[in-house]
């Protein structure tokens, strides 16, 4: 029996373990923090998670579940963490997954022998004690929400400054001025939540973003967006950006950047709440930064303002400390991997979630899964070379973004998840 290594036991790594283990693999997972979830483990000891305290997916219920293991009916329409979590936990419970995962436990080093075999090296976190294993395939789940990518602005800010990886509560912030950097999903959460209890809460954009709200006529928005995905792609697009619209206006007209990139030209914003802030005078938007200086932000339309703190919503990088860099080095560039999991030159290395969804990300791992565990079989062979395909798939993808670290990663999860499908049904003939 075939030995499989699993980094990461998140909502990727936990469908891995499972995939692979239905497939007859012998499965030994490495997780860095003290149970399952990743990082929905809110204030996990680990410091892995990104989310807070108030953290809901900003995908529904309806789209974001397994194949085999639904959400249950009691569940938000948008879950909260601690749901997630939960659901997270009754999956790995109900197929018997953990114990095959070394909790507590970090990989520190993967190197592929000349037999192409994996010789990885581990430490226990708890008990400093290291290990070594030889392994006939590695599955690479450890999520990309985990390094904080910082922005670079000239000058010297006096005050606090943290990423949104380590902001967990609004409380710190309570009677202190707030500028929030970024416009995505974690910038407008955060900018709502410091707003509430601040003294003064700015957000400053370097470019438009549109704002989706996650009700859309009664329905979960990526509900209403399946009902109209029979429109071909030229009319789909203004259709729902004159509904977005018509639901709730212009961003000039509260103070907000207009984007000037189409509609998915960077990852959406699902948030329902900034547009009421702003309108309500909570949060003051401004546009992108000149510079610092001391407690002063300098911003590029001329405007200034002090501030105590400063939370920067800025993104990640895309990190495996535990690979030599000339082996694999996503941090840069364009990631080339076949169905953002395949690499071309190297054999039984698999990456389960390395893509970032305009929804649910772990319906499509899910579907990564059981393709990579077909792959090692031998049952699922490209009708192309793997090289060949990925240069295909990098030439064309789901969604136009604008050139930045933060989308080199992106697919339309829908899409993404019919291509998989349609390679695992050709595995089975």
């Amino acid at each position: 029996m075939k030995h499989v290594a699993v980094i990461g036991a998140g909502p990727s790594g936990i469908t891995a373990i499972k995939n692979f283990k239905d497939a007859g693999f012998k499965v030994t997972a490495f997780e860095r923090c003290g149970g399952v979830g990743g990082n929905w483990r809110f204030n996990d000891p680990s410091g892995h998670s990104s989310v807070f305290e108030t953290t809901h997916i900003i995908s529904s219920k309806y789209t974001s579940f397994y194949e085999d293991y639904p959400l249950p009916e009691s569940a938000s329409d948008y879950p909260s963490h601690q749901e997630l979590l939960n659901y997270f936990n009754g999956y790995a419970d109900t197929f018997d997954l953990k114990q095959h995962i070394k909790f507590g436990t970090e990989v520190q080093h993967c190197e592929q022998l000349h037999d192409e075999t994996w010789k990885i090296s581990w430490r226990n976190l708890e008990s400093n004690e290291e290990s070594i294993g030889s392994f006939d395939g590695l599955v690479i789940c450890n999520g990309h929400h985990h390094e904080p990518r910082y922005p670079d602005y000239p000058g010297t800010f006096s005050g606090e400054f943290i990423h949104s990886h380590d902001f967990k509560s609004a409380k710190p912030f309570i009677d202190k001025r707030v500028l929030v950097i970024g416009g995505g999903n974690s910038a407008c959460d955060v900018a709502v939540e410091t707003a509430r209890v601040s003294q003064s809460t700015h957000i400053s954009w370097r470019r438009g973003y549109f704002l989706i709200p996650k009700f859309m006529y009664g329905l979960p928005v990526d509900m209403y967006a399946l009902k109209n995905r029979w429109m071909p792609t030229f009319l789909r697009e203004p259709f729902t950006k004159l509904m977005l619209q018509i639901f709730q206006g212009r961003n000039k007209d509260i103070g907000l950047q207009e984007p000037e990139q189409n509609l998915f030209g960077t990852h959406p914003t699902v948030n329902s709440e900034l547009y009421y802030s702003v309108r309500h005078g909570k949060v003051k938007p401004h546009k992108d930064i000149l510079k610092y200086d001391g407690d002063t932000v300098h911003f590029i339309d001329g405007t200034k303002d002090e501030f105590d703190a400063i939370i920067a919503c800025t993104g990640f990088k895309i990190k495996h400390n535990f690979f030599d860099k000339s082996l694999i080095n996503f941090e840069e560039g364009m990631v080339p991997l076949l169905h953002k999991m395949l690499p071309a030159s190297i054999n039984n290395l698999y990456f389960i979630g390395l893509f970032q969804p305009l929804g649910c990300i772990w319906p499509g791992a899910e579907l990564q899964s059981k393709l990579a565990a077909r792959h090692m079989l031998g049952k699922w062979k490209p009708k192309k070379s793997i090289k060949e395909l990925i240069k295909e798939e990098l030439k064309n993808p789901d969604v136009n973004q604008i050139n930045t670290p933060r989308h080199t990663i992106t697919v339309d999860d829908f899409s993404f998840r019919e291509r998989l499908r349609r390679d695992i049904a050709q595995s089975f003939k």
